[in-house]
């Protein structure tokens, strides 16, 4: 056996209009609402392949993780941009840069990484290849 991937990851937010706010309009995902199997919409954000599903502490979905909290996360995501568009869109989308530009080893090798603290205060660090 081997993992190739990652399909979805799930963020619990405390405000979706402010998520969305920053991960669609401010670094460019797609917002998403799709139907799970119970036929329940639920929100989610799209890149790439991937998609981060979104629950709010008041409505969550089994399973879940232990003690799914806002705020707890620290992700980095991968763009294709130059780091100095994304500092001005992000500046343009009221989004101030937390650290960075900064030299990081990603999974693949160097990659040269932005942070930014989402509207929960998760840790979000965007990196192209160095």
């Amino acid at each position: 056996m081997s993992i190739i991937g990652l399909d979805h990851l799930v963020l619990t937010v405390s405000d979706l209009a402010a998520t969305r706010r920053f991960y669609a309009d401010g670094l460019g995902m797609r917002w998403i609402t799709f139907t799970d199997d119970a036929g329940l919409e639920r929100p989610a954000l799209g890149f790439g392949r991937q998609k981060i599903n979104l629950h709010t502490p008041a409505r969550s979905f089994e399973p879940k993780a232990a003690r799914p909290t806002p705020g707890s996360a620290d992700i980095c995501l991968i763009s294709d941009a130059v780091l100095d568009s994304v500092v001005e869109r992000m500046r343009g989308h009221g989004y101030e840069l937390a650290l960075g530009p900064v030299p990081r080893t990603g999974a693949t090798g160097p990659i040269v990484s932005l942070y930014y603290r989402d509207p929960d205060g998760n840790l979000v660090e965007v990196g192209v290849p160095a």
